[in-house]
C-alpha cells in the first residue's frame, strides 16, 4: 500500500514538474518573440532615419539653414541604433521621426523644384514604405505582447510566471497624431 501511494505521489510530482517546464518554455518563447518584434520596429525606424537623412541632404541643396535639421536627424538615428530598445525608446524614436519628417516636409514645401525632383519623389516613397513597415511592426509587437501577457497573467500559468519572474509587458503607445481623421460631414 505504501509503495502504491509513493508511486502516485512520484507520478503527480513528475507531471507537475513537466507542466511547470512546459509553461516556462512557452513563456520564454513568447518573451523572445516579443523582444524580436520590438527589435524589428527599431530596424524599420533606423531605415526611416536613413531615408529621412537622404531627404535632408536633398533639401540642403535648396536651403542652407537645413544643416541643423541634418544634424538632428543624424543624432536621432544614432540614438535609434542603440542595442536593445525598450518600449519607451521606440515611442520616443517615433515621436522624433514624426517631428523631423514634419520639419523636412515644411522646408520642401518652400521649394517646388525640390518636390518635382526624382530623388525627392523616390525618397518620399521610401519613407512612406518604412512608415507602413513600422506601423505593421508595431501591430505585430502589440499582438505578441497580448499573447505573452495572456500566458503570464492567466491562471494557472500566472503562478509559474510570477515564480520565474515573468512580468506582463508594456504595449506600445498609440500614435494619436495619426488617428485624427478629417470631419467629412
Amino acid at each position: 500500500m505504501n509503495a502504491a501511494i509513493i508511486a502516485i505521489v512520484v507520478v503527480l510530482l513528475v507531471i507537475l514538474v513537466m507542466w511547470v517546464i512546459s509553461v516556462q518554455n512557452k513563456l520564454v518563447k513568447a518573451d523572445e518573440i516579443t523582444k524580436n518584434a520590438l527589435k524589428q520596429i527599431n530596424v524599420q525606424q533606423v531605415s526611416r532615419f536613413d531615408a529621412l537623412k537622404a531627404l535632408v541632404k536633398l533639401t540642403r541643396e535648396y536651403a542652407q539653414y537645413e544643416g541643423d535639421t541634418l544634424t538632428k536627424v543624424v543624432e536621432a538615428r544614432n540614438v535609434a541604433r542603440g542595442g536593445n530598445p525598450s518600449v519607451d525608446d521606440i515611442n520616443k524614436n517615433e515621436a522624433m521621426l514624426s517631428s523631423l519628417t514634419t520639419q523636412v516636409l515644411a522646408v520642401a514645401e518652400q521649394y517646388p523644384q525640390l518636390k518635382a525632383s526624382e530623388g525627392y519623389t523616390s525618397t518620399m516613397k521610401d519613407i512612406k514604405g518604412y512608415e507602413e513597415n513600422v506601423r505593421l511592426s508595431r501591430m505585430t509587437f502589440n499582438d505578441t505582447v497580448t499573447r505573452f501577457n495572456n500566458l503570464a497573467r492567466m491562471f494557472p500559468g500566472s503562478m509559474v510566471a510570477s515564480m520565474l519572474g515573468f512580468a506582463p509587458k508594456e504595449y506600445l503607445a498609440e500614435d494619436t497624431s495619426k488617428t485624427e481623421y478629417p470631419d467629412i460631414i
